[in-house]
């Protein structure tokens, strides 16, 4: 016998209240194809995840779910493409720690609202940072770290995605909490930082897990410690920053799904279903635990509670350090 979840791979699930004969009523949905914004680059981790996304979906709801890459301006233009689209259930997109937190810290013009113009579907997952040091450097761990950081004050150079990232305010945080100063080093790409580390130009740096592991696993790099809740299974023997003597510490990009505010609470909560049963599967999980995040899906109020936490979190940080928005 067919499930119901069989039923849906070929018939359009029905938006709207079920009549008196138990019958759904309103207009099928999808009838059409599904356009899905992602605000990441191309072969980027969000992108590959999102692209696993969009064919399972394609597969679940019999309509394709079609990949729109937007990666101009770390991701504005396409969260400013998703606010303002017709909320009819055809435009959902990626949300991430960059559109939603970073942006409206460090932006005064934004084009939107992170939290009123976004109707939350679910958060697919996180990564944490890397707490990394080129091998010639006398630290073993986070602790002799900071005591070369209080020996010398000033010493320590930090390669840091900009000045508008959040492995940047991961790091001021980190120098806040341990009591030194960093010599903050600014560089355009996460990758030329990393580079530059490997090399020894600069000390250190809270580093995105793709571009790190390898080269930590290679002894090119010294990981200390991570910055999520919870141990990375790709560095397992790296401890978290928690578990070192900062308690409470954490710094983590996440990624959701949203769609534009308006958009039918049926549909939402179908798409929500079908993601979390998506992320929720051994093959999700394997999925993005290769692009080295966790996933971690739920209601959509769990998407609201993490952009709002992390809104007056990094918010609170960037104003105690006397950063402003630009």
């Amino acid at each position: 016998m067919l499930s119901r979840r069989d039923v849906l791979v070929v018939l359009p699930f029905a938006v709207g209240k079920a009549n008196a004969q138990g019958r759904p009523e309103g207009v099928p949905w999808p009838t059409r194809a599904v356009r899905f914004i992602v605000s990441s680059a191309a072969g980027s981790a969000g992108d590959v995840v999102c692209r696993m996304l969009a064919a399972r979906l394609s597969e679940a709801f019999g309509q394709q779910f079609v990949i729109d890459n937007r990666a101009a301006a770390g991701g504005m233009v396409a969260s400013a493409d998703l606010a303002h689209a017709v909320p009819d259930g055809y435009t959902i997109g990626m949300v991430s720690t960059s559109t939603h937190v970073i942006s409206r810290i460090f932006n005064r013009e934004l084009q939107y609202d992170p939290e009123k113009d976004f109707v939350p579907i679910t958060l697919i997952g996180s990564s944490p940072y890397v707490l990394a040091v080129h091998p010639g450097l006398p630290a073993r761990s986070v602790a002799e770290l900071v005591s070369l950081g209080k020996a010398k004050p000033g010493s320590l150079s930090n390669a840091a995605f900009g000045r508008t990232s959040l492995g940047y305010l991961a790091s001021v945080l980190f120098a806040h909490e341990a009591g030194i100063e960093l010599n903050q080093v600014s560089y355009s790409s996460s990758a030329q930082a990393v580079l530059d580390v490997v090399a020894g130009r600069v000390e250190m740096q809270f580093s995105t897990l793709p571009p790190a592991v390898p080269l930590i696993r290679d002894g090119k790099l010294r990981g200390l410690a991570t910055t999520g809740e919870h141990r990375v299974a790709t560095l397992p023997d790296i401890p978290t920053l928690a578990e070192v003597g900062f308690p409470g510490y954490e710094a983590a990009l996440w990624l959701g799904i949203a769609a534009p505010a308006g958009m039918p609470p049926a549909i939402v909560a179908k798409l929500n279903d079908e993601l979390t049963a998506i992320l929720s599967s051994n093959q999700g999980q394997a999925a993005l635990q290769q692009e080295s995040f966790v996933a971690e899906p739920g209601p959509p109020a769990r998407l609201t509670r993490r952009i709002a936490a992390d809104l007056k979190k990094w918010q609170d940080i960037a104003a105690a350090a006397g950063i402003q928005a630009e």
